[in-house]
């Protein structure tokens, strides 16, 4: 036994745990959940605890069964989680006096998870019997329809920690209708059997929770039915499957349903995985994967984390997966889930050298035995390593370690090996400049003469000299120093190509003096010199870009890779890059979901600067990428925020008294709404539902179907707008919802309907040309859809709403515009507000869509300027060359605002040069304007 006085926390326990066995002090040492659960059973500390918690678990399950055959929900709930928790103890008394190997742990907390499903599934599927009668019978087997959990993860693998998370899909055989009174769809049987199932195993009551239960893995994730049909599951797969999918499924398996099902499911997800080929494609995914996994651990800080952290967990399951996917469908010995019998095979088949495999199969059960530890201690999922010593100590003592230095050194030296082997297999080498030996002694001295580029050192070497001097850099010590003079000359390198020396410099430097004292970065773009050069090239064609490497260097990631870089993905690849980063964060931590979502747009958005300013794309395709992005992440708030709310107080009902699904949207005006975000917009946004008044959630917090809304609304602004050290997502604006800021922050359907008809001014109408459905319930979209159509499609009179429109332009010009003098001068042009900018073009559009929607319903159909012009000139309201000189200057005028936001300067543009290259624009929208708010009333077909 180590010595005691040297651990003061490890006597502590001891001393407060007067056992009499060596066994049982130890599990208390190890963990405090394991210390409750024995306090709480009031028996006999001995030698025979083992023993007795057997049995106390056998008789627990056994109750168990009785509850589940005769008892009431609540019973049931609660027999469940006291033989879980009986059940965990016994595991962790094995765990920690090694009684069971590391797998024996594993596949015994994954044989408790199998037990809880399946007869949380027995239950829930014998109350939905009862309340909505029986599905049909499948047609092809001609047997009675059940659930199917399908477990993924380590719960599919036999792999559980202690205190997992379980990840499962739910399905069911094929579609049909319940043979109770409402005819219920099976779709909506088993989904509502799947949410009885889930509250049965996660909801957290006095007695704890059995297991925690994530869902996102399914098809489309939060926003997926949550139980679909096996032909779906196939479908998906088949169509839609990703590679991270193809990952997912190696470690998945039927829980519960007919062997016959069991089976059809496992080939269904086998062949999804494994190709009959060869397919060396997969090393491509896995970097993509873990540099994703990296790149969150390095913005978080957090390597202490000995699952996602460099050596941990994570890259020796990559590994392993790689090379089942890669070879897998030659080799079936490589489809097995459980990854001990997976080190088995990479010797057998002689996929990895024996040693290799060997080192990894060693550090793979000392990082899993820890990670037992660090889950074991409070019930926690955790793989963090404690800051606490007190902790460290207990955990030291209980792994069988002298001091928790030695515990500390065993785990550095096996992550450093893995990390080894992973590099080995993955990793690519980096060239280096053919003159980087002269670029290093340069660094070094600073002396002009060792510059290779003798004309370049006037201007080079007194910025470096002045840099050096900082006393950020005289105080680097150590490997951050050593991490600097690496990445120097690289730099160095790129920057003797250039030009303009100074400018380019003057935007780097305060770049390395952000990370200096995170040097992490600086070892990124060591490893990484292709960033160096994408850094160099990109600050120097914008500030803007500067600016946000200098604020958040977690974005020099996205310089790593530039086929990504400029490569803008489309909706459906945002939802899944983003789907993949919140399925490895837990659900329960908003401030680190918040900064994830953070951390994903302002990548993205770097992104779409860098393929404008080096013009890899039009404006179009960035305004089309940066809506897809605010859409996408819209999407995944609302779902964040529906399951915060809905795990606090249930579902509410709509108005056929089925309960909402979620029965809520989004509507954006303004930008997003026509599809013109830029790189800083904010969202202009109203909120709607289509929930019954005066009707309550069904618990377990009731609430008022109205009350449940605005919080709902209230949350999703909190996840938007709240400022965190990751930055803001957007800046919300609701101003335009019904009433303004006197208004309900989230209405009815029927009160936007009414507002909007016997309320709203017509600059309301205005905005609601441009107002479009972003995100949310797609049967809200479809109403409001016609609501927005009718009321924009009421018959006007043509002379009073022009001069409607006139009149808000004039109040605008007055407040918003430069004095009239300096624009006739061109000394001054305002690119949104002026006479010829943007907002004449816009609000000759509006007022085009209100005069003639009523006989020409073809022109409410979109909220973007450049297709309602494209209807206008379609039906003949304009003619081509003033569609086409619209729609020139319409782009032209937008281009130069987001020139000035890349290059940090207003819009109000006071530079001669660029005023005149805007001259033919301007002109054009003049020239519109006039024709339209001050000709004679044009009609259709009389251009």
């Amino acid at each position: 036994m180590p010595d005691l006085g040297a651990q003061p926390s490890v006597a502590k326990v001891l001393n407060n745990y007067q056992t009499a066995h060596p066994t049982i002090a130890k599990a208390c040492v190890a963990s405090n959940f394991f210390s409750k659960q024995l306090a709480s059973l009031n028996i006999d500390q001995s030698v025979e605890i083992c023993s007795k918690l057997t049995q106390l678990v056998t008789n627990e399950l056994a109750n168990l069964q009785v509850q589940v055959a005769e008892g009431s929900e609540a019973d049931v709930m609660s027999a469940l989680r006291r033989w879980r928790n009986l059940a965990i103890a016994e595991v962790i008394y094995n765990d920690v006096n090694r009684f069971y190997s590391t797998e024996q742990t594993t596949r015994r907390v994954t044989e408790i998870a199998d037990t809880a499903i399946q007869l949380a599934e027995a239950y829930s599927y014998a109350q939905m019997l009862a309340r909505y009668g029986e599905p049909q019978l499948c047609p092809y087997s001609n047997q009675p329809q059940r659930l199917v959990v399908i477990g993924m993860g380590k719960l599919g693998a036999w792999e559980l920690n202690l205190s997992s998370d379980i990840d499962l899909i739910f399905a069911y055989s094929c579609e049909g209708e319940c043979s109770g009174e409402k005819q219920l769809s099976h779709q909506e049987f088993f989904t509502r059997q799947g949410r009885l199932l889930i509250k049965l195993l996660d909801q957290s009551t006095p007695d704890g929770f059995v297991f925690r239960t994530d869902m996102r893995l399914r098809p489309w994730g939060q926003s997926g039915p949550l139980a679909t049909p096996l032909s779906f599951l196939e479908k998906y797969y088949q169509d839609q499957g990703r590679d991270w999918e193809r990952f997912a499924m190696i470690k998945s398996r039927a829980i519960t349903g007919s062997e016959a099902l069991q089976q059809q499911i496992r080939h269904t997800l086998r062949a999804f995985s494994f190709r009959r080929y060869v397919d060396f494609r997969v090393m491509d995914s896995l970097r993509d994967m873990k540099r994703m996994i990296s790149n969150e651990v390095r913005r978080q800080a957090n390597q202490s984390n000995i699952k996602l952290g460099e050596g941990g967990i994570r890259e020796i399951e990559f590994i392993v997966q790689a090379i089942q996917l890669i070879r897998g469908g030659q080799d079936t010995n490589l489809q097995d889930v459980a990854i001990y019998q997976l080190f088995d095979t990479l010797k057998s088949g002689e996929y990895l050298p024996i040693e290799v495999v060997d080192e990894l199969r060693d550090c793979y059960c000392l990082l899993r035995d820890t990670e037992h530890l660090l889950q074991g201690m409070d019930d926690k999922q955790t793989q963090l390593l404690p800051a606490d010593e007190s902790a460290r100590q207990r955990l030291a003592y209980a792994a069988g370690y002298e001091s928790e230095q030695a515990w500390l050194q065993a785990i550095d030296h096996a992550r450093q090996r893995v990390r080894f082997h992973f590099e080995q297999f993955i990793a690519d080498e980096a060239p280096t400049s053919p003159k980087h030996e002269q670029y290093v002694k340069y660094w070094q001295t600073l002396a002009a003469e060792h510059l290779p580029e003798p004309e370049i050192a006037e201007q080079l070497t007194p910025l470096l000299t002045e840099f050096n001097e900082l006393r950020d850099v005289q105080r680097l010590t150590g490997e951050a120093r050593e991490r600097l003079d690496t990445f120097m000359p690289v730099l160095i390198a790129q920057l003797v190509q250039l030009q303009e020396i100074a400018t380019a410099w003057q935007r780097i430097s305060p770049i390395i003096q952000a990370i200096l004292r995170r040097s992490v970065y600086l070892a990124l773009l060591n490893e990484n010199p292709v960033a160096i050069r994408q850094l160099v090239k990109l600050v120097v064609l914008s500030p803007w870009i500067a600016k946000q490497l200098q604020e958040t260097p977690f974005l020099l990631d996205e310089l790593t890779d530039p086929a990504h870089l400029y490569r803008l993905p489309r909706k459906a690849e945002l939802m899944d890059e983003l789907r993949q980063l919140l399925i490895r964060l837990p659900e329960d931590d908003p401030e680190q979901l918040m900064d994830v979502l953070r951390q994903f747009k302002r990548a993205r958005v770097l992104r779409a600067a860098a393929c404008e300013v080096t013009e890899a794309l039009p404006l179009m395709k960035i305004s089309d990428y940066l809506t897809w992005l605010a859409e996408t992440i819209l999407a995944h708030v609302i779902d964040l925020a529906w399951q915060q709310l809905t795990i606090k107080h249930g579902r509410p009902q709509n108005e056929e008294g089925e309960l909402c699904d979620p029965g809520f949207a989004i509507v954006a005006y303004g930008k997003l709404g026509g599809i013109e975000l830029s790189y800083e917009s904010d969202l202009d946004l109203v909120f709607m539902h289509n929930g019954a008044a005066n009707k309550m959630t069904e618990g377990p917090k009731q609430v008022d179907t109205n009350v449940f809304f605005t919080r709902l609304g209230q949350r999703i602004i909190q996840l938007l707008a709240t400022l965190t050290p990751a930055g803001m997502l957007y800046e919300v604006d609701m101003r335009l919802r019904p009433s303004g800021n006197s208004g309900l922050l989230v209405t009815t359907l029927t009160g936007f309907e009414k507002y909007q008809r016997n309320e709203a001014w017509t600059w309301e109408h205005q905005a609601l040309s441009r107002a479009r459905y972003v995100a949310g319930d797609l049967t809200v979209r479809e109403r409001y859809e016609a609501i927005r159509h009718a009321v924009l499609a009421v018959p006007r009179e043509a002379e009073k709403l022009r001069e409607q429109v006139i009149e808000m332009r004039d109040k605008m010009r007055k407040h918003l515009a430069s004095p009239v003098e300096q624009v006739e001068k061109n000394q001054v042009f305002h690119i949104k507000h002026d006479p010829g900018g943007i907002v004449d073009l816009e609000f000759v559009v509006q007022y085009a869509v209100l005069a003639l929607s009523a006989n020409y319903p073809q022109v409410t159909q979109y909220s973007d300027n450049m297709r309602i012009i494209d209807t206008l000139r379609d039906i003949g309201y304009l003619s081509l060359a003033e569609a086409d000189a619209a729609q020139n200057a319409y782009l032209a005028l937008r281009g130069a605002t987001h020139r000035c936001l890349l290059h940090l300067r207003e819009t109000k543009l006071t530079d001669s040069l660029e005023i005149e290259a805007l001259t033919e624009a301007r002109a054009a929208v003049t020239a519109l304007w006039q024709s339209i708010m001050h000709g004679p009333l044009r009609e259709v077909n009389k251009v």
